[in-house]
């Protein structure tokens, strides 16, 4: 948590909502918005890297909040996978599946390194102050 006061302030959510937009638009502007069970799946599993983050934060201590990073990463890996089937199902093409699996590598690397950082920190969160 650091010096963050917020969870909107944390780089890793903001990058969680560009990938999850990134995805909405996919569900809006594809044939997946006729695939009904893997739209919800993937419109599930993308929400809930953002709310992961955002409850964990809210939970106050480091300890719940690298739960819930984890919880986070767990879903982002989930909606990279159901990616592969957008694209093996021909919803997306080749460019945009490149693109949107690079986000969630990049996301899920940045999940990671956040757990990492706050494993070392001498602060346990705000509720232990």
């Amino acid at each position: 948590m650091a010096h963050h006061t917020s969870f909107e302030s944390l780089e890793v959510y903001k990058a969680s909502i560009v990938f999850c937009d990134g995805i909405w638009d996919i569900i809006c502007n594809t044939t997946l918005n006729k695939d009904y069970k893997l739209r919800e799946q993937i419109n599930g599993s993308s929400g809930s890297v953002m709310d992961n983050i955002a409850e964990g934060f809210g939970r106050g201590g480091n300890r719940e909040f690298i739960m819930f990073m984890g919880y986070s990463r767990g879903s982002c890996s989930e909606a990279k996978a159901q990616l592969t089937r957008f694209f093996r199902r021909k919803h997306i093409n080749e460019e945009t599946y490149d693109a949107l699996n690079a986000q969630a590598e990049d996301l899920i690397n940045q999940l990671s390194k956040f757990m990492t950082f706050l494993k070392k920190s001498e602060r346990k969160g705000p509720k232990f102050d």
